[in-house]
This record gives structure tokens, sequence and C-alpha cells, in this order.
């Protein structure tokens, strides 16, 4: 599997192993509309049999990324290889890809096998293949007792399984996902991120996969692409991701942060904002003037305020509970700190507080769970989620 590093997200640690059957080199990719640039001379090497997803905000050049594998677009400049070969020049039903897309387009007057099977009728394949190919891919799914139905008599999640078949009869050896669960409830839409991972890993092709749901990303991919105004923010495995985001940008994107604003102090250690002295436990900013401090929800504890201890304090923050909400397993806690400012807490319910809406309360956070990042104002992207406020 590719190694990242966070100083460059698109390093290798063997530049030409991903020119294997399904592995995706993009190499100095461009794409303009007009005077937009949608995708920014970006290089990526996806894998043989890799899952990676492209995560992002409406508008930061994933899709357009996928459209450009698939062959729906074509690149200013910069190439594309899939399985070693450039496709630049290769039209979409000649690349050795297929896409499954947010809204299934079933032909409505055909059952379902009829569905699978119209691509390999397509290219004049013999009856018997056929019937074994489209055997197998519904095998795949869990649809085959549904191969006499017609489209409108299946739930959402059904079609989807049938869509998926439809692109795996093919036997590609990259399948493009775009957003396709996007249609789907919440709680078929986590059963389907299960099955549609370990059917990817049963089949062992490349998965290609365009979302801006975070959830779904941090719990399928072996690899996550985080875009930004069509270039790579960071690119690593959730864990990475998650626990050590390469900006603000990304931090924020990915799970819910509290964010302090303010100046730098102890040498770039820490971050005094209107409402606390954020201290981390490095000095990552240091020699700049302004600074975030990033903690979340699950890392604060929160109590009644015993009115001890001074606002010079680091990690204290002190505030009115202005909301209580009841998650299940967790108890979420909404704290104002001031005009501009709230706090969310989130603690596990057996060991939540008894607080009550109107309590004073006092929120403290260990030095070793704050991210500290320069200062980014990234809100007009879209992908930046500010402090909540009251």
């Amino acid at each position: 599997m590719t190694t990242v590093t966070d100083a460059d997200p698109t390093a290798t640690t063997n530049p030409a192993s991903g020119d294997g059957r399904g592995g995706v080199h993009i190499d100095g990719v461009t794409k303009r509309y007009g005077d937009q640039t949608a995708v920014d001379n970006l290089s990526l090497q996806i894998e043989p049999g890799e899952f990676i997803s492209f995560l992002g905000p409406s508008g930061c050049g994933k899709t357009t990324t996928l459209r450009m594998i698939a062959g729906f677009e074509s690149p200013d400049s910069g190439d594309i290889r899939i399985s070693g070969t450039s496709v630049l020049n290769v039209p979409p039903y000649r690349r050795d890809v297929n896409t499954v897309f947010q809204a299934y387009a079933l032909f409505p007057h055909l059952s379902v096998a009829e569905n699978v099977a119209y691509g390999l009728q397509q290219r004049r394949t013999p009856k018997a293949e056929v019937r074994e190919r489209v055997s197998q891919a519904l095998d795949m799914v869990q649809m085959r007792r549904f191969g006499d139905r017609k489209p409108t008599q299946l739930s959402g999640g059904q079609q989807q399984r049938v869509a998926l078949a439809r692109a795996l009869v093919n036997r590609p050896a990259v399948l493009l996902l775009d957003e396709p669960l996007g249609a789907l409830d919440r709680q078929l839409r986590e059963e389907m991120q299960m099955e549609l991972k370990l059917l990817q890993s049963r089949l062992g092709i490349t998965f290609v996969f365009v979302t801006h749901d975070q959830g779904e990303a941090l719990s399928m991919s072996d690899r996550i692409a985080i875009m930004r105004a069509g270039r790579i923010e960071q690119l690593a495995d959730a864990d990475t991701v998650y626990a050590r985001p390469a900006s603000a940008y990304v931090a924020a994107f990915v799970g819910q942060q509290n964010f302090f604003r303010g100046d730098v102090a102890e040498n770039g250690a820490a971050v005094t904002s209107a409402h606390a002295l954020v201290r981390g436990t490095s000095t990552a900013l240091a020699g700049a003037s302004a600074g975030e401090a990033a903690v979340r929800p699950e890392f604060i504890t929160i109590a009644q305020d015993a009115g001890t201890g001074t606002t010079d304090d680091a990690n204290i923050a002190r505030g009115t509970l202005i909301g209580l909400s009841h998650l299940g397993d967790t108890m979420q806690y909404l704290v104002k700190l001031g005009d501009d400012q709230s706090l969310v807490v989130r603690r596990p319910t057996p060991d939540a507080p008894a607080l009550r809406v109107g309590d004073a309360v006092t929120c403290t956070w260990s030095a070793d769970r704050v991210l500290l990042f320069p200062a980014d104002d990234a809100a007009a992207e879209g992908g930046y989620v500010a402090p909540p406020t009251a």
C-alpha cells in the first residue's frame, strides 16, 4: 500500500507500483471551465485493489477528477494512466472502468436480470456467457432471487445493488462510484457502506469513491484524498486524517472540532483567544502571529463551575450550558463561552454529568489533545466549520 507523508500528500514509496491492472496514475492534471480551475495540477497514484475516496465540499474538484478518469471529461493538461496505459484519447466505453452514479438509471421496462445483461448484449457477448456472468454478478450483490422483478418493485437499496451488479458484470479493473449512496436513508446508507467494503475486499477491484460524507469515507476507505480548490489537501488513511489532520481545513472537515482563534503565545505552543488560553504540546506555531487551536468534543470534560482558578489557566473554559442532546451512547452539551463562541462537548452517557440548561460550567481538556494550526480563513470555500455560536 502507498505510504503518504503530511509534507507531500502525493508522495509514494514506489512510483511504478500503481501501473498493474487496476492501478490509476494521475500526473499533473488540470481542468478548467472558462476562468474557473476545477482541478489544479493534480498528481495521485491509486494502487491496484485499493479503496480510495475523494472527500470534500461541493466545488472542490472531486467529481471532475472522477469524470476525467471515466473519460466523460478531458483534462486540459497532464496525463491519466489506467493499468499502465494512457487513456487521454480513449473514449469512455473503451476504458477498463465502470461508473455507478447516485441516480441508478435502471431501465424500468426491463427486469433486474435484463438490466444487468444490457451492457454485455450491446457488446454482442454470447448468450450463454451473458447468462453466466449475469448470474455471477447478481450473486455478488445478493440479488439473484430478484432477477425477474422490475426496478419499480425494488427498494432503494435493492436498486443500488442492481446498479452495482450492472457495473461489475463487465469485470472492470476500476469501479468509479460518484456519491452512490446519497439517495438512501441513513440506516440503509450505513448498511450499504458495510456491504460495499465487503464486496470490494472480496473482489479485489480498485474502487474510487467520491463523497462529501466524511462518515462514508472514514468507514470504507484504505486512503482518503481530502480536496480543496482542485488540489489534495491531505492524502492518508482514516486514522491519520482524523487524528493528525494536515491543516485546519482538514481538521474542520473531518469530524467536528472546537476552534479557538487568537494570538500565538508561548513561542508557538499556545493560542490566546478571547475566551481561553489553549496550550498544545508542540511549538507548531513558532514564528506565527495568529493561529488556531482545535480540540474535538469527545476530548473535553465538563462539570459544574466550582469558581476556582483564573482566566489565565491553560485549557480551561468557563461558560453557561445552553443545550443538552441525548445521542444514545453519548451526551452532547452546548456551552456558551461568550457572545461570539460556543463549545460542543460530548461525554459517554454512563459517565455524563447531570447538568441542567442554565448551569455555570467549567470545561477542561489535555494539552496532548490540542491541534495547533496557522490561521486559515477557509469559510468561503464551504469546507470550514467555524466555532458554533449561540
